[in-house]
């Protein structure tokens, strides 16, 4: 199976919601339909904020990444945030994170992307040697917070 990388668009939309809601019940988030349709369709028509990419077929995707850009003076540049990264757990370890890693920080970067940023939890010590293996590093001397609208 592949770890190919397609952006998502509007047209895939209810493939994507159905990865989404996979994802935030195995990582016991909140979610709703609605509160999902209003972080992904603006991804979908072309925001300048981030992008959606399915991995893995067009017609069946195994996971999805979202990916969202900003500022940063450090990285002098445009730097991106991998906020959410999904493989079916059925289909995990077969390579298909890594390659798809990979295939997307290789085109942002080959499009002005300075720095990528990516949460993990502590515990997860599987999670983080993936990410290490794609070039990731700990920044220990800092912590991410986080204040959500009220």
């Amino acid at each position: 199976m592949s770890g190919a990388v397609h952006l998502a668009t509007e047209a895939d939309f209810h493939r994507l919601d159905a990865l989404v809601a996979a994802f935030h019940a195995e990582m016991h988030m909140a979610s709703s339909p609605e509160k999902r349709a209003d972080a992904l369709v603006p991804l979908l028509n072309g925001s300048p904020y981030g992008s959606a990419y399915l991995i893995g077929p067009r017609r069946a995707p195994v996971g999805y990444l979202v990916v969202t850009f900003s500022w940063s003076v450090e990285f002098a540049g445009m730097d991106a945030a991998i906020d959410e990264f999904y493989i079916r757990p059925n289909v995990r370890g077969r390579g298909m994170a890594s390659s798809a890693l990979y295939s997307i920080c290789e085109a942002l970067e080959n499009n002005g992307i300075t720095a990528f940023h990516i949460e993990v939890d502590r515990e997860d010590a599987s999670t983080q040697k993936l990410y290490e293996r794609a070039g990731f590093t700990r920044r220990d001397r800092f912590a991410l917070m986080t204040r959500a609208k009220r």
